[in-house]
């Protein structure tokens, strides 16, 4: 599906970055990125835990490195209790020096930041039912 093409129903998002600069660029790319709505903002990996059971969110940009759990035990634990809610990981890290608990953590995808735009969401999103954690 092409971003020009309109979706049936929004996509809901709750970002997860330590960092507010790039919360405001995930909000931003969200936003841009059409039948996309971010319903919540988180700073750490419990926070995200507790606000995924909170808002039912379709999907969660989860940055990996955060203070406390990071993004990918956070993942883990979103995807043993809600078990629906879609993961897409985030990071400045190169694919080949990605952790390698990252590809057992139940996201669906990774994307490195300075990659992460409208159209690499929708490609990391639409491809999800035949996903293996894709690394883009």
């Amino acid at each position: 599906m092409k971003r020009s093409e309109a979706r049936s129903e929004t996509i809901s998002v709750l970002v997860v970055d330590d960092q507010l600069p790039f919360r405001a660029v995930a909000r931003t790319v969200v936003r841009i990125a059409q039948g996309y709505e971010v319903i919540g903002e988180a700073e750490s990996g419990e926070q995200a835990v507790e606000m995924v059971g909170e808002l039912s969110p379709d999907l969660v940009l989860m940055d990996i490195n955060m203070p406390g759990i990071n993004g990918i035990e956070a993942a883990r634990q979103i995807k043993q209790i809600h078990p629906d809610t879609n993961v897409i990981l985030l990071s400045t890290y190169k694919v080949t020096d990605l952790p390698v608990d990252a590809l057992d953590c139940g996201a669906i995808g990774y994307i490195h930041k300075e990659d992460f735009d409208p159209d690499i969401l929708d490609v990391v999103w639409n491809q999800r039912p035949n996903s293996e954690v894709p690394v883009v």
